[in-house]
């Protein structure tokens, strides 16, 4: 069956495989299988939401092959809060049901957004070209000439993809990328390595996160060298996840061009004077754009430029019941799955009447504020409209729900627990271990987690014993409980 992409939905092509890895994106009470790889492949993904949807029966509530139309308030919305939901079915019936909460989880990688009038000429060029959401295999390109034009995610893997097959691979980018790997040393997945707690509350200067990464970065492949540098550092911009794109470069089956001035008919002219004649294709791997059609017909949310007006992402602060809530709208440093049910968790609680808002006025406030620090710290563009960081985020949600980990307590309640809380990975059963939604086996979880990053490589059984096991030496165990123990000691005085 011949597969393309569908209007109004999110689409993917066959080999793509995920950014974050099982440990550190799985719902807070689910782990993923021990035997999943880490970086999954999306149709692994979609078999772990069976699995979640079938462990806790949620078949039941959902209605598949349905439109939603349209979303608008009851006349009595002051009051009741309540909402007409219109969808269509599979055979043009149209329902309308009301509902006394909404929840919106369509995401922010739907509509594409392809700046065609950014690019002198395209108009006159002779050969086909689409956005990437269209793509979805590489034999089509076979001996092409391709031109690749976007750097992020999607415009990396897909340039690496066709090159395989193509003549040659053009690969285009207005300002470069910091191109970092899916694994970091000894061979553990990367997110696993750097988001942890200690981290996160380490007083380290922005510039100097900047330099060491950086370095660290280019000790792989130096940047320049590739003529992928950046203009921007290295927080300025989210990352370009690709563990390839450095071997295609040096092998010359991908090539870096700079921005496009202006198409011929036949082929590219750069900004730096250069040109590529005889083009076969071009893909636009230009990012997305989010609006949200079935809400504008009482304009009760409006998009500008990819940004939107949202209390922590989620919440409308005009509205005057809290009866609509935005889930997944974020571009973490981390993985969404777990911010998004996190956001999922708080919301429930709004609508249930367990939590409250701030009064319009304060949350004007930290929208506002947040969005100057977005602005101060990214290079300007709609892509970074919607940057959180992981643990940062999750526990400013956390806090409000009353699930974000509190290490005193923990450290002397269990003291090996909280050395894990704050020193390893911060997976989502941190969430878990105390307040609403409390399971019983996070803590176990945590104490596994391990075990599950490593039980999908450990396929072949050695005789040599292990370099490194990824979990702290016995010399930083001791030095973990010193710290610990002086934030305790420093706490009591």
């Amino acid at each position: 069956m011949e597969e393309g992409a569908e209007e109004e939905r999110a689409s993917v092509y066959r080999s793509l495989v995920i950014n974050t890895s099982k440990e550190m994106m799985c719902f807070s009470d689910f782990p993923i299988p021990r035997n999943f790889p880490n970086f999954m492949h999306h149709s692994l993904i979609l078999q772990y939401f069976r699995l979640f949807v079938e462990r806790f029966n949620l078949m039941k509530h959902i209605l598949f092959k349905r439109k939603v139309t349209a979303v608008t308030k009851r006349e009595d919305f002051t009051i009741s809060g309540q909402w007409n939901v219109t969808v269509v079915d599979e055979n043009g019936k149209e329902e309308s049901t009301v509902f006394d909460a909404v929840m919106v989880c369509i995401g922010h990688h739907v509509n594409q957004h392809l700046p065609l009038d950014s690019f002198p000429g395209i108009d006159k060029f002779q050969g086909p070209y689409m956005h990437s959401r269209e793509y979805k295999e590489p034999w089509e390109y076979k001996d092409k000439r391709v031109l690749v034009i976007g750097i992020g995610n999607s415009g990396g893997d897909i340039a690496v993809e066709v090159s395989r097959h193509a003549a040659q691979v053009y690969l285009s980018t207005r300002r470069g990328a910091w191109v970092i790997n899916r694994i970091s040393d000894n061979g553990y997945p990367l997110d696993i390595v750097v988001v942890r707690r200690y981290l996160n509350v380490l007083p380290i200067p922005e510039a100097l996160i900047n330099f060491l990464a950086e370095r660290k970065i280019n000790s792989q492949f130096n940047h320049t060298n590739y003529g992928l540098q950046a203009s921007h550092r290295f927080k300025g911009q989210h990352p370009t996840v690709n563990d390839e794109l450095s071997n295609r470069i040096i092998n010359g089956s991908v090539i870096v061009k700079p921005n496009v001035a202006e198409f011929s008919e036949t082929g590219a002219i750069f900004d730096d004077g250069t040109e590529v004649d005889n083009l076969d294709f071009i893909i636009f791997a230009t990012g997305y754009s989010f609006y949200f059609p079935f809400l504008e017909v009482d304009h009760t949310l409006t998009v500008r430029g990819n940004v939107v007006s949202l209390y922590k992402n989620v919440f409308l602060p005009s509205l005057p019941q809290p009866t609509l809530a935005i889930i997944g709208l974020v571009q973490p440093w981390g993985a969404v799955m777990p911010i998004s049910e996190m956001q999922g968790r708080w919301t429930t609680r709004i609508f249930k009447g367990l939590a409250k808002l701030p009064d319009s006025t304060t949350m004007k406030k930290d929208i506002t504020e947040k969005r100057e620090a977005l602005k101060k710290r990214y290079v300007d563009s709609q892509r970074h409209t919607l940057q959180v960081d992981y643990i940062t985020y999750m526990d400013e949600i956390g806090e409000l729900i009353g699930v974000k980990p509190r290490f005193l307590p923990l450290f002397l309640r269990d003291p090996a627990l909280a050395l894990s809380v704050f020193f390893e990975p911060c997976t989502p059963y941190q969430y878990r271990l105390q307040g609403p939604g409390q399971w019983e086996g996070a803590a176990q979880a945590i104490r596994t987690q391990w075990d599950r990053v490593l039980a999908p490589t450990r396929t072949r059984v050695t005789t040599l014993p292990c370099q490194d096991s990824g979990i702290p030496s016995k010399l930083f165990s001791i030095l973990s409980l010193i710290v610990a123990l002086a934030l305790v000691l420093w706490v009591a005085l």
